[in-house]
């Protein structure tokens, strides 16, 4: 009898036997559909059938051929280990900057993820992927230990022209390091004049710098220096449903920011 690592060999070492098991599985297929459908010759196409037959992962029936309930699993089960092997090597080059004791969500949803790195040429590009984030969205919530000039800029802006909802909890740190800028205190002043928007300070330590832009989620990723390492943002409804709830959880727990304390 194949151990299990035989059986994925067996499939990983040909993409045609992947794909006619994953065609079956959706529904009966000819032999003629599937060697249309995978492009495989005739002769390639009778062994794998043959082999999947031997392992009791399809019937034939009518002339056609459906995957078992096995051949199904074996499928499935498959898909996803291509999925999380997948995400591994997305998430790889940044995984160590990633809020892990925060994240309750399964990190297979970040398979779809945009994932924004620095480089030599554009240095600024995951604080430039926020900003564009910022500028199209029409409701936007952040709770972060830090908030940078040109964020506030654009959501002040944005909710003076009534085109932005914001919200905002922010670490007491954080809105410190701004009021004692006079330029910056002034825009911060302007921000809580706005009838759209509303600030809260928290003491409680806020470990992550996370923005909801309406359905996206995103994240500045810093090492323990705390220098800006990437970005990586997100439209999964997990994702969104996680970061919703640890605002709503910093937000209870923030006082609003007072103007007399600028």
């Amino acid at each position: 009898m194949e151990s299990a690592l035989d059986e994925i060999e067996f499939l990983a070492l040909s993409q045609n036997r992947v794909d006619a098991l994953r065609y079956l599985a959706e529904r009966p297929h000819s032999r003629r559909e599937l060697v249309e459908r995978t492009g495989a010759s005739q002769p390639t196409m009778g062994r794998i059938l043959s082999d999947f037959e031997d392992r009791s992962w399809l019937v034939r029936e009518d002339g056609a051929y459906r995957a078992t309930v096995t051949g199904e699993l074996v499928s499935r089960g498959f898909d996803d280990l291509v999925d999380i092997l997948d995400t591994d090597a997305k998430l790889r080059p940044v995984v160590e900057w990633l809020p892990t004791d925060a994240i309750t969500f399964d990190l297979e949803h970040l398979t779809e993820a945009t994932i924004t790195t620095p480089s030599q040429v554009r240095p600024n590009a995951p604080v430039k992927r926020a900003v564009t984030l910022l500028s199209e969205a029409e409701d936007v919530r952040i709770f972060s230990y830090a908030f940078n000039e040109q964020n506030l800029d654009i959501v002040r802006e944005r909710t003076a022209a009534g085109d932005q909802r914001f919200e905002g909890v922010f670490s007491s740190a954080a809105i410190d390091a701004l009021a004692h800028d006079s330029q910056l205190r002034e825009q911060l002043r302007d921000l809580l004049d706005a009838d759209a928007a509303a600030v809260r300070i928290t003491d409680e330590p806020i470990p992550m710098a996370a923005t909801i832009a309406d359905s996206t989620v995103h994240l500045f990723l810093r090492d323990d220096t705390g220098i800006l390492q990437a970005s990586i943002d997100v439209t999964e409804p997990e994702v969104l449903a996680w970061a919703d709830e640890l605002f709503e959880r910093y937000w209870e727990a923030a006082e609003p920011l007072d103007l007399d304390r600028l």
